[in-house]
């Protein structure tokens, strides 16, 4: 998977101010969205939060995880109680894999959203400003999306060290070009509508018409963008770790467990497998609801 732009949702213009019609419209055409929401936004946005909320309370559920009990290494699964079996060390996999879930989640979601919020307000600014300030930011970002997302990310956790900080740090850098191009092209687009010229001739400021008329319009696609990309975060963070730049043996992380447990890939490949399975399962869900919120907000579907 590569940091590729989805296309964006023909977003429709916002009323103008007192314009009591269009707010109507507006609000019937939210009322025939929820309505209609597809099935895929509940049953992957429901995994999603479910997600979530194992990474928040995942830790609290399992106890101790990085005790070492060699007396009990390497169980087959469903062996002494222990469903998914143990690791090299004699620790449970299934609970390592509910406790690794917070690290592997914050990995994931704040580098997102991180770059969500840098990203999207660099695109926002960009697509209003003077020409000279708007090359001059976005070639700027050009230089950082022309590096290899993974060698960029790897090489600036090289440079900071170990850490869930640094995996954050790392993957913020790398994701804000893409999620910048996606809002300036948005925002480009918007430029020209009539409701624009409507808010430049009622005399709104360029922060005014940035947060009340822009940011409106291009947020679902940044949504929708952010969302997907959190998949794609997911798995450079567990590869990060599987480098040994992300959290530190004995904490667990999905990535870290896969680097920890390869030797014992022969021998008890679960061990290696599951932590592996997670990440892909928990990317799938990611990836499948950005689809999903892209066939919900896209606009154009209203004139079909």
């Amino acid at each position: 998977m590569t940091l590729q732009q989805i296309p964006g949702p023909e977003l429709a213009a916002p009323p103008v101010d007192g314009d009591q019609t269009g707010r109507a419209r507006g609000h019937d055409r939210m009322r025939v969205r929820v309505r209609g929401v597809p099935w895929g936004v509940w049953i992957f946005g429901g995994l999603a939060v479910a997600l979530v909320l194992l990474g928040a309370v995942g830790p609290y559920l399992v106890g101790d995880v990085t005790t070492n009990v060699m007396s009990r290494r390497m169980l087959s699964p469903g062996s002494g109680g222990h469903l998914l079996g143990t690791d090299g060390q004699g620790r449970d996999v299934l609970a390592r894999v509910v406790a690794g879930a917070r690290p592997s989640m914050i990995s994931a979601l704040l580098p997102v959203a991180v770059a969500g919020i840098v990203g999207g307000g660099l695109g926002i600014g960009a697509g209003l400003a003077p020409r000279r300030v708007h090359a001059l930011v976005m070639r700027t970002l050009d230089v950082l999306y022309a590096f290899p997302a993974v060698l960029l990310a790897i090489a600036i956790a090289a440079a900071l060290g170990p850490g869930t900080t640094t995996t954050v740090i790392s993957l913020s850098v790398v994701l804000v070009p893409p999620l910048a191009r996606i809002t300036e092209a948005e925002t480009i687009r918007l430029t020209g509508m009539d409701f624009m010229a409507a808010a430049r001739a009622s005399g709104a400021g360029p922060v005014a018409i940035a947060g009340r008329q822009v940011l409106p319009n291009v947020a679902p696609a940044l949504l929708v963008y952010a969302t997907s990309l959190v998949g794609l975060a997911l798995v450079f963070a567990g590869g990060m770790s599987f480098l040994g730049l992300g959290v530190a043996p004995p904490q667990p992380e999905w990535g870290q467990m896969i680097a920890e447990q390869r030797q014992n890939m022969y021998t008890a490949p679960m061990t290696a497998l599951v932590p592996a399975i997670v990440i892909f399962l928990a990317s799938l869900v990611f990836n499948q609801l950005g689809d999903a919120l892209r066939d919900l907000l896209d606009v154009r579907r209203e004139g079909r």
